[in-house]
C-alpha cells in the first residue's frame, strides 16, 4: 500500500466515522394490527370508557444512537372510532363531538424529540383534531427493536398523552370528569 493510498484510506475512514448515522425509516404496521391508538375517558366520574381508532397509518424515522433526531407522523381516520357500542360511536361521530363528516381525519406530526432517560423521551408535536391544531407532548418509551421472523427489522414504542377536548373546539359538556381524554399509543414499525 502506497503512502498516498494509506493517507486517503485513513481520511475516508475519518469522514465515515464522523458522519452521523442516518435515522432509518419505518412504516407503522397497521396491516397486521401491530399498532394501536386507544383512548380512555371518564364516564360521569363513575368509571372509564375505553375506545380506539381502528384505522390509521403513519411513518417514523428512528436512530437508536441518536433518538433525538427521530420523527413521527400519523394520520387517524376519526370515522373509525370504536367504543364497542354502536349507539355511542354514532354519538361520538356526531356534530357536537368529533364531527367526522366535517373532520374525518386527525393528524399528529412531531416537531421535536428529547431523550429523558434510557429508552425514554418526550415527543413534542402538533395534533390536529376537529379542525384545530395544538401542541401536545407525548411521554414515550422505546419498547425494543430487532430482526423479526420474516426477514425484516422492527422497532416499537409506547406513549401516553392527555388532551382537553375544549382545546380542540369540542365544547359538548359531558361533565367535569369528562373534559380530558387520555391517549395511549402502541406503535410498531417495519424498517423500509
Amino acid at each position: 500500500m502506497t503512502v498516498k493510498y494509506a493517507a486517503f484510506a485513513v481520511s475516508l475512514a475519518a469522514v465515515v466515522m464522523s458522519t452521523p448515522a442516518m435515522a432509518a425509516d419505518y412504516k407503522i404496521d397497521t396491516d397486521n394490527a401491530h399498532a394501536s391508538i386507544t383512548f380512555k375517558v371518564n364516564h360521569l366520574g363513575f368509571s372509564w370508557i375505553i375506545g380506539r381508532f381502528d384505522k390509521f397509518s403513519g411513518t417514523f424515522a428512528f436512530d437508536d444512537k441518536n433518538p433525538d433526531a427521530s420523527k413521527v407522523k400519523v394520520d387517524i381516520d376519526t370515522t373509525s372510532v370504536d367504543t364497542n357500542l354502536a349507539l355511542r360511536d354514532k354519538h361520538l361521530r356526531g356534530a357536537d363531538l368529533l364531527d367526522t363528516d366535517k373532520y374525518p381525519t386527525a393528524t399528529f406530526e412531531s416537531t421535536s424529540i428529547k431523550s429523558t432517560g434510557p429508552n425514554k423521551a418526550t415527543v413534542t408535536g402538533n395534533l390536529t383534531l376537529h379542525g384545530v391544531t395544538k401542541e401536545v407532548i407525548i411521554d414515550a418509551e422505546h419498547v425494543g427493536g430487532g430482526k423479526d421472523p420474516w426477514g425484516g427489522y422492527r422497532d416499537g414504542f409506547t406513549g401516553t398523552t392527555k388532551i382537553t377536548l375544549a382545546d380542540f373546539g369540542i365544547l359538548r359538556n359531558l361533565g367535569p370528569a369528562t373534559k380530558d381524554v387520555e391517549l395511549i399509543l402502541n406503535i410498531e414499525g417495519i424498517r423500509q
